[in-house]
């Protein structure tokens, strides 16, 4: 019998032929079957909804309830591993003995209709090999939300030829699922899903969903796949099976969908229907209708779409009553009512406070933005959307409502989906009266006001694209917080669609448990927004000095001055307040070291500096210093074992102020790059899970604007604490300061960044280092510190760093050296002078000089002895006969006979004197003659 055996082709030979041969189910059973015959060429195919039938060798249409994708495969139905499907979790680092080595069961989970990544730290990957008989292709649909898991898809053919490195990352989706479609050449092909996670902080990672593979160019399909429940086709010939609507369901191979009874409910493609819980006060919600010519609006009360509850189950609430009238709230600023008590915008060059426009004055202009903060109606530019993980075509509109004083999220389908609200801008436009500045690159900047209460693990995303569906978050806030404000700066005209996505919980659910937890936003304000309306206008520098001149930018560095239109020059060494160039307020001074740019935009350092240390005046030049330069920290370990490094990228000085460290996200396809002064990024080394390249992500910049440099440990309310860094060396450590604006959830004031430059002499290379305190560079998440040793970080060089030697004077020269004072603190500056070399006179001169000199010494002063004994012998004499004479008459003195002595007398006294033996006896008989003659004296 035909059912005893079926048909198949044989391998196709080398001329692309084969043969049909019947099989039988069971082998001996059966005989009388048919002949081999000639075969369809291997390159035969039905067209999508039809299937090759043996028999005759035709292509037949899919019969109602079925599909076929002709020469392709299609897998939708995830409740258990499909055929062909290999999923692996292996570790690629880790030592097996490690405690967290065992990936066994971090593996890929089928979840019905999908079927999701791991979300661990473990490197999970998805497998299927197909060969296909012509060229062909592969399509799924991704949801990829969260950027700490690597995600790559990735082709092997049958030459071990890979897909590029370059475009095996995938890119994120945010909230959307996204289809991602690769060509696929003829023969074997093994397609390959990867993730890793990366998580170093305690959240949990959210996985990746991979759902609808579909593969063309494989072999021919011999049969139709029905439809799965849930789905149904009722046309013959279909290539896909369409989703059953809300409250209706369908089994297996349906060709159309049955309703749910009155007190029963199915989502969209469900394959049964559930019973309706009874509805309570989280099941509806409250909204204004637009104002009336009175200017009242009313309350009205709405059932949460769709409905799924019961009013007539024992316990349920009644929807309450519409219709209150209430006053309307004001028109939003830049806004007024018109004879409908409608909010009409001002014309340009007018503004409001939300009552009546008023013509700017002359001599200013209007700040044109969008400021929301009164919320009757839902402005045009802003659109509500659900966006579910199941189906993105849900149809829904209510997620947000207007409030009146604020937006809120109304109570959703499923606490899964994403509540979506997106404010989208046609560009910015910089004021009239702001020059264009290539260092500051704001062009606007959005501001605004929320607040969410959860009781589960709720998120408030806040996302910034160029497109609905092109986002990038900037930034989430989970669980309940309270009111605060969040700031972005946008640096793009690209940049015009915002979006507010709010998930009461990541885990997927049917039920409503947590209905009532809300997002709230109160404002919204962006400024310099092009179509915008302005609530304020403000004084600008006119062409010209005649009436209704229209405003030009100031010259650089100059001010408003208030209550005019004339431009004044800042004083030296300041800059233009970006947000408020009016007034002298406007003028910023430059902190110490620094100068003001040539727009004067911000101050920046030309890397030379002199500072004054005990009384001494240090002078440096860190240009050697000026190129950037990168810091690697210490092997970093989350949770799961997995190792990372934070990379840093700094430029000191230098550069006219330029920023132009970088940190790169190479994971996805937007490849976000940051630039700054310093930033970071996270950054896995290419040896890790087998990458063939190093990983750079969650870039972030620290460091925005140079604040100041000096040696001071506090500098405008920043703090380089001393001992973050001992060890100091006899020089000053040279600081500098930083700052970054950048608002997060925990650095409330933005970053903020500080470099100690340290001279060190006997460093042959720059040496850049963390606290040992804090190895991340940070303590708490918002100041950052580094220490920069290097011989270029000294002081320069100057007279005072040397000292001179002088020889001896050998054979008639006498050198004169310099040599650096020990240890030496300086480097550049001044060189050492040359050695000099003098003329001399050597020692044995100076000898021979002395002793000669000595020698006339002693003989003149024996000469002069000699004389003055002489006459010291002279006078004696002559006393003698003074006292000899002196008793001729008591108390008289005989007259003299003469003042000298007389002719004749010396030879008398020679005689006297020949009678002694030696000088010593004359001087002791000397001595007794004049007491003898003093006490023969009379008295007086």
């Amino acid at each position: 019998l035909q059912s005893d055996y079926h048909f198949e082709y044989t391998e196709c030979d080398s001329l692309g032929s084969r043969w049909r041969v019947a099989v039988p189910h069971t082998p001996g059973i059966c005989t009388g079957v048919p002949d081999p015959i000639k075969g369809t060429q291997c390159s035969f195919s039905c067209k999508a909804g039809e299937y090759l039938e043996m028999k005759e060798q035709s292509c037949v249409k899919c019969a109602s309830g079925t599909y076929s994708l002709g020469t392709g495969v299609r897998i939708d139905e995830w409740d258990v591993l499909p055929p062909g499907f290999v999923s692996v979790g292996t570790d690629m680092e880790m030592d097996l003995g490690s405690k967290h080595s065992n990936c066994s069961n971090s593996t890929w989970t089928p979840k019905g209709d999908y079927i999701a990544s791991n979300t661990d730290e473990c490197t999970s990957t998805l497998s299927y090999a197909v060969n296909l008989k012509q060229t062909g292709s592969v399509s799924f649909e991704y949801l990829y939300p969260d950027n700490s898991i690597f995600f790559e898809f990735y082709v092997q053919n049958d030459q071990c030829q890979s897909t590029d490195t370059q475009t095996r990352w995938m890119k994120s989706t945010d909230t959307e699922w996204e289809i991602h479609f690769v060509q696929l050449s003829r023969g074997s092909n093994v397609l390959y899903w990867k993730t890793t996670g990366f998580l170093m902080g305690n959240t949990a990672a959210k996985p990746v969903l991979v759902r609808n593979v579909a593969i063309s160019g494989v072999a021919y399909t011999s049969e139709c796949f029905p439809c799965k429940p849930g789905t149904y086709t009722s046309k013959p010939g279909s290539a896909l099976c369409a989703p059953c609507p809300e409250n209706s369901y369908s089994n297996k191979g349906a060709t159309v969908c049955s309703q749910c009874d009155g007190e029963k409910y199915a989502e969209i493609g469900s394959g049964s229907c559930k019973p309706r819980p009874p509805c309570n006060a989280t099941d509806y919600f409250y909204t204004h209708t637009p104002c009336d010519a009175n200017g009242q609006t009313q309350l009205m009360y709405k059932w949460s779409e769709p409905k799924i509850c019961s009013e007539n189950v024992e316990g349920a609430v009644k929807l309450p009553a519409s219709g209150e009238k209430i006053t309307c709230p004001p028109c939003n600023p830049g806004f007024f009512k018109n004879n409908m008590s409608n909010c009409q915008p001002c014309p340009y060059g007018s503004y409001s406070n939300g009552t009546d426009c008023v013509q700017c004055p002359a001599g200013t202009e209007p700040m044109v933005g969008f400021e929301y903060k009164w919320w009757n109606t839902m402005p045009r530019n802003m659109k509500s959307s659900v966006l579910s993980r199941e189906y993105s075509s849900s149809g829904r509109e209510t997620a947000w409502e207007v409030a009146g004083e604020y937006v809120y999220t109304t109570p959703g389908d499923l606490d899964s989906d994403y509540q979506m609200l997106t404010l989208t801008v046609p560009g910015y436009r910089l004021p009239q009266s702001v020059a264009k500045d290539t260092e500051n690159t704001e062009m606007s900047r959005i501001t605004f006001v929320f607040e969410t209460q959860c009781s589960a693990d709720c998120t408030l995303h806040f996302m910034a694209g160029y497109g609905e569906r092109a986002n990038t978050v900037l930034e989430h806030w989970s669980g309940s917080r309270e009111r605060q404000s969040y700031t972005y700066i946008i640096n793009s005209n690209a940049t015009v669609s915002f979006t507010w996505a709010f998930q009461r919980t990541g885990d997927y659910t049917t039920e409503r448990k947590y209905s009532s937890d809300f997002a709230k936003l109160y404002s919204i304000h962006i400024s310099n927004a092009i179509d915008g309306v302005a609530s304020e206008c403000r004084h600008c520098a006119l062409g010209s000095a005649e009436s209704g001149s229209s405003c030009v930018p100031c010259p650089p560095g100059h001010y408003i001055v208030s209550g005019s239109s004339a431009c004044k020059q800042c004083p030296p060494n300041t800059f233009i307040s970006p947000d408020q160039p009016v007034g002298k307020q406007a003028c910023i001074p430059c902190g110490p070291n620094t100068n003001s740019n040539e727009l004067r935009s911000a101050c920046y350092s030309d890397c030379k500096l002199e500072v004054v240390h005990e009384g001494q005046s240090l002078e440096y030049d860190f240009s050697p210093l000026s190129n950037t330069t990168s810091l690697q920290s210490g092997p970093r370990f989350t949770s799961r074992g997995l190792k990372y490094f934070n990379l840093f990228s700094i430029s000191l000085c230098g550069n006219e102020g330029r920023k132009l460290a970088s940190c790169v996200d190479n994971i996805t396809e937007s490849r976000r790059e940051v630039a700054a002064h310093v930033c970071q990024s996270a950054v896995i080394p290419s040896d890790v899970r087998g990458l063939k390249t190093v990983v750079s992500s969650q870039p972030f910049s620290i460091a925005d604007r140079l604040i100041g440099i000096t040696t001071d440990t506090v500098l405008d309310y920043i703090t380089s604490p001393e001992d973050l860094f001992p060890d100091k060396t006899p020089r000053p450590d040279v600081i500098f300061y930083f700052r970054s604006l950048e608002v997060t959830q925990a650095c409330k004031t933005g970053r903020a960044t500080t470099i100690r430059v340290r001279c060190d002499p006997e460093s042959v290379q720059h040496q850049l280092s963390l606290p040992s305190k804090c190895h991340e560079g940070t303590c708490d998440g918002c100041s950052f510190h580094f220490l920069w040793r290097s011989r270029q970080a000294c002081p320069l060089c100057s007279k005072n760093d040397y000292k001179e030697i002088v020889s001896a004077c050998i054979q008639g020269i006498q050198r004169t050296t310099y040599v650096w004072q020990e240890p030496r603190q300086c480097a550049g500056g001044v060189s050492l002078p040359e050695q000099k070399v003098s003329a001399c006179v050597t020692m044995d001169f100076w000898l021979k000089f002395g002793v000669s000199t000595g020698t006339l010494t002693a003989l003149l002063l024996v000469a002069i002895s000699c004389y003055f004994w002489k006459k010291t012998r002279k006078l004696e004499y002559k006393y003698s006969k003074l006292v000899s004479n002196s008793s001729i008459k008591d108390c008289e003195l005989p007259a003299a006979d003469s003042c000298a002595i007389m002719e004749g007398e010396d030879a008398e006294d020679d005689l006297l004197f020949l009678t002694k033996k030696s000088i010593f006896g004359k001087m002791k008989s000397f001595t007794n003659k004049v007491g003898a003659a003093r006490s023969s004296l009379p008295s007086i």
